[in-house]
């Protein structure tokens, strides 16, 4: 297990600091650029901690046709019967809008971002000061891609969507020895949407063990039920898609969160990380002012001296300053040492 804290910016990542939660856009802008710039507002209000873009063009991602496997030809899939090329073209951001939001990022204090899906995309972002880059799950077998932008020095996260242990450990070596010191794996179930059974969280900790760096989750479930369970099995980074109302359609809106559900998920995965803590018993400090309202043994009914301690003069009672419960029978059938008034704690020196 890495035992550093990793830096992205101004934002330090680790299990000492909290959940670093990701806004994935994607193609939730609509081909507006307006609407873009009121996502990257909304990241921001929400509490998100950076905006992440992806930077490619449907020519740099596949072919103009139709067919075989050109198209979706799953007919569970929210894109079924789409092309390739379409489905990229729609949901692609332009690059010259990377700048305008990038600047929008900067300015509302959220670190901006991107998935790079080719070489050329890469060289692109280094034009704009990127502080990371996101490796996509389809692409996390792309070993060239990956060492093109390790080779930039930068952190990259990677999403791990149907890798098998043995493509991780590629695709992690190649971004090692190509100049990657600061690295973040992310449990990713590819399917849009993803069910919580698919999720696999448990995942999390292993993967911290086996590759010695950090691990979040990129996550497609509906609600954030999902992203708390994995905070709370060491997930450090949070991916969510993030969209201004899921009824305005858009390629990945019916997975993605609206601002309500992102701040929700800003502030519940938090708590998560406060809750964590460390292996304790016994009362905390916040707890020792509590310890006067347990049960202890009080004397109920007057007592004469010498008389005997009965379970009708003798109780456990709230509040806690008299003897512990456990030893009533002690004093069962003893006689009390001096007159005793009702309402008083029990201590040794009354029999």
């Amino acid at each position: 297990m890495s035992d550093k804290m990793m830096q992205i910016a101004h934002h330090r990542i680790g299990p000492d600091a909290p959940p670093f939660v990701i806004a994935e856009m994607s193609g939730n802008h609509n081909q507006s650029l307006d609407r873009a710039l009121d996502i990257v507002s909304a990241a921001a209000a929400a509490g998100a901690h950076a905006l992440k873009l992806q930077t490619y063009t449907p020519d740099t991602m596949t072919l103009d046709l139709h067919g075989n496997g050109f198209s979706v030809e799953d007919a569970g899939s929210l894109w079924h019967g789409r092309t390739l090329y379409d489905l990229y073209r729609e949901a692609s951001t332009p690059w010259e809008w990377h700048e305008p939001l990038f600047r929008r990022c900067r300015e509302l204090g959220l670190i901006p971002f991107s998935t790079p899906f080719d070489e050329s995309a890469v060289g692109f972002l280094e034009t704009l000061a990127v502080s990371c880059y996101k490796i996509a799950s389809f692409e996390n077998t792309d070993l060239p891609l990956i060492r093109k932008i390790a080779a930039t020095g930068k952190p990259i996260i990677m999403s791990t969507g149907m890798a098998t242990v043995a493509e991780i450990d590629e695709s992690v070596r190649a971004a090692r020895e190509s100049g990657c010191r600061d690295l973040v794996l992310l449990k990713c179930t590819s399917t849009y949407p993803a069910t919580p059974e698919n999720t696999n969280v448990l995942t999390i900790p292993h993967m911290r063990q086996l590759f010695g760096c950090e691990v979040g989750l990129s996550d497609h479930t509906m609600g954030i039920g999902a992203a708390v369970a994995a905070v709370a099995h060491g997930a450090t980074v949070i991916e969510k898609h993030f969209t201004l109302r899921r009824a305005d359609g858009g390629v990945d809106s019916a997975f993605s969160l609206e601002p309500e559900e992102m701040r929700l998920l800003v502030t519940e995965t938090e708590r998560a990380w406060q809750s964590l803590g460390s292996v304790s018993y016994g009362p905390t400090q916040a707890e020792k002012s509590s310890l006067v309202f347990r049960r202890s043994l009080y004397v109920v009914a007057d007592v004469k001296a010498g008389d005997v301690f009965t379970r009708d003069n003798l109780r456990a009672i709230r509040p806690g300053y008299g003897l512990p419960p456990k030893y009533l029978d002690r004093f069962m059938g003893k006689r009390a040492t001096r007159d005793i008034v009702r309402g008083s704690p029990l201590s040794w020196d009354m029999f």
